[in-house]
């Protein structure tokens, strides 16, 4: 079980991981013109894609080791133990990229969520408590530990319910003949 949930955690952070980097980060921000809600669409589609293997991990482990059965605990289990594996390469990749290739992605962001906010033509007072929020969460996030938590509860979500969904259909009291 545990060399069956690592090899599926592994190629699923692998996975989430190089499609954050190369897909998202890479094009949106080598290119210049970063679209941010077409990034995170793409970032969040990439964790459903990586998230597809707990999936083929939990029915692997039930058809190969289990003799086709597997209760709803039991897949619970597995498969949310995948998504730490792959949450935990993850979060370190998005570290990795924030701190030494896009430090200022928080000012960018930031910037892009108050023109977006100044377009749609909100008052001045409105403009000025955003403008105080976003330089707060953006001195917040320079802290590795507030931007790995926040990295966490970016993808575990997703994670979790791919694990209640993939449990669910996949458990089986009785090995089919």
């Amino acid at each position: 079980m545990k060399k069956n949930i690592i090899i599926y955690g592994l190629i699923a952070g692998i996975v989430v991981s190089i499609l954050m980097l190369f897909i998202t980060n890479y094009i949106s921000h080598c290119e210049g013109n970063v679209d941010y809600d077409t990034s995170m669409l793409i970032g969040y589609a990439s964790m459903l894609i990586a998230f597809s293997l707990v999936f083929v991990g939990i029915r692997n482990y039930r058809d190969k080791y289990n003799q086709g059965v597997i209760s709803f605990g039991k897949a619970f289990k597995i498969g949310i133990m995948m998504v730490l594996i792959a949450s935990t390469i993850y979060v370190i990749a998005w570290l990795i990229d924030y701190f030494f290739f896009v430090p200022d992605f928080m000012e960018k962001y930031s910037a892009h969520e108050l023109d977006k906010l100044k377009a749609s033509g909100a008052s001045q007072p409105e403009i000025d408590k955003q403008t105080k929020e976003m330089a707060n969460f953006a001195r917040m996030y320079k802290n590795p530990l507030i931007n790995a938590l926040l990295t966490y509860a970016e993808i575990l979500p997703v994670g979790l319910i791919v694990t209640l969904i993939s449990s669910l259909i996949l458990k089986r009291k009785t090995a089919n003949k």
